[in-house]
């Protein structure tokens, strides 16, 4: 069958999807396409005769006239514009539009071919809204943040806290990102080198370390770092740098007040100890009593001194919690309380396996409740019933006991509804060492007096093995 190759151009014209009209040297329409009435809601007859400029948002009427001249004046053969359109129904619509002279006088006229582009303009202008109100955001903030690529060769965005941090600029950091390098401390750049491998191998990575060679690398940075992937490839990694020199300089100070009350406690209570033994095995009475009581309240301080310590070491770590299956962990705690104790009666009910997220030092908190317990019991024989339950969302361990009314002021401690401050006196820092661990856990804890004594649930977010 022949094809009359005018007619097929015809039809093809006619269904183009974009607008495609004909100009004269003045602007004015002499041919366009249906396609016109989908975009812009005319007919063709409706605009051929008129004046295109006309119809151009007069905002970007000169920007048109500038590429229509440079087709039509100075001999290029095409050229590309966007621009703002009238619609029949009153409103703009963006068009990205192409120029073109045909050669050899093939057509009397420029050919112009339109796409709608106001998607892409409103997708652009959001973009552009997002990255202006990040950057308002990020320059407020005093943490550094930053985005390389994936091999960590050129910096996509990096915030002005920066410069105070690390004292480097951005503009030399951003000019040569290796030189990021050079104001890490030299004794911390294995570390940094080898955290950087693993982030653009896919790990997100947590990594602490000295910066900053104008103050004598006295800053401390904690790092996290999230690597993004896309069909398998690291392309960008993320993230941001806190300054934690004050939180390490607190630890240093902490730990220095730590080992030194620890090591002065000891030493001098060894002494107070051994005397009041001696006493109390020599002398007679009143004395031989009144040294009892000086051993027992020595010995209860040696005690407290020795949960000190666990709760420095439990607030300096800088644990994060894991998975952790706390069935285990709870048979573990309550086995050395049945030796310890053997008059109480301890009863578990504990299921094959309860999955939660938690510091390890769960056990600690375990014990100290049921060492409270046994401690509360006038007999030091009290009933008390250990239950872990899996939960939905949550994992319970629920530990009941036949003991007298805890004290307000120690299970306010307990559930967090009572601040630490110089009035405050509590019989031990067992229960503060509870609340803290369950509390870095991402975890809370219910206390409840029950009919015949109490009721104290530890409620943990559920884990995945």
């Amino acid at each position: 069958m022949d094809v009359d190759i005018g007619d097929l151009a015809s039809i093809l014209l006619e269904h183009a999807q974009d607008k495609l009209a004909v100009v004269d040297e003045s602007g004015r329409y002499l041919y366009v396409n249906d396609a016109s009435e989908s975009i812009l809601g005319y007919e063709p007859a409706q605009l051929v005769g008129e004046q295109s400029r006309e119809y151009v948002h007069p905002d970007d009427r000169q920007t048109v006239a500038d590429r229509f001249e440079r087709v039509s004046a100075t001999g290029d053969r095409s050229a590309t514009v966007r621009y703002r359109h009238a619609t029949r129904s009153g409103e703009w619509v963006w068009l990205e539009s192409r120029f073109t002279d045909l050669p050899d006088d093939a057509l009397e006229g420029y050919v112009v071919s339109s796409r709608d582009i106001s998607d892409q303009i409103a997708a652009e202008r959001d973009r552009r809204d997002a990255e202006s109100r990040l950057r308002t955001i990020a320059g407020t903030v005093g943490d550094v943040l930053w985005m390389f690529d994936g091999d960590w060769s050129e910096v996509l965005f990096v915030n002005p806290a920066y410069e105070d941090v690390f004292g480097q600029s951005v503009a030399d950091l951003e000019a040569d990102p290796q030189q990021f390098l050079e104001v890490v401390h030299p004794d911390d750049v294995p570390c940094v080198r080898e955290a950087m491998r693993r982030a653009s191998s896919g790990e997100s990575v947590d990594v602490e370390y000295r910066v900053n060679p104008t103050t004598d690398y006295g800053r401390w940075v904690w790092v996290r770092s999230e690597p993004i992937i896309e069909e398998g490839e690291v392309v960008r990694i993320v993230g941001f740098s806190r300054d934690i020199t004050d939180r390490r300089r607190r630890e240093r100070q902490l730990a220095v007040m730590d080992n030194l009350l620890r090591h002065n406690l000891r030493n001098d209570l060894s002494v107070i100890l051994g005397n009041a033994e001696c006493i109390a095995r020599e002398a007679e009475e009143p004395s031989r009593g009144r040294a009892e009581i000086i051993r027992q309240q020595g010995a209860d301080l040696l005690e407290s001194a020795d949960k000190q310590r666990e709760i420095i070491e439990l607030l300096t770590a800088q644990s994060v919690p894991d998975t952790i299956d706390l069935v285990p962990v709870v048979a573990d705690a309550v086995e050395p309380i049945r030796e310890r104790y053997p008059d109480a009666m301890i009863r578990t009910a504990l299921p094959d396996a309860a999955t939660a997220n938690a510091l390890y030092e769960i056990q600690l908190a375990v014990t100290e409740l049921l060492e409270n317990a046994v401690d509360h019991a006038p007999d030091k024989s009290p009933d008390i019933s250990v239950t872990v339950r899996s939960r939905p969302e949550t994992v319970d361990i629920e530990i009941q006991d036949s003991c007298p009314p805890i004290p307000e002021v120690e299970f306010r401690v307990l559930t967090g509804d009572w601040e630490m401050d110089d009035v405050y006196h509590t019989s031990g820092l067992g229960l503060w060492l509870v609340y803290w661990v369950v509390d870095l856990s991402d975890g809370h804890i219910a206390f409840e007096r029950t009919e015949t004594g109490n009721a104290i649930t530890v409620t943990l977010p559920r884990g995945q093995l």
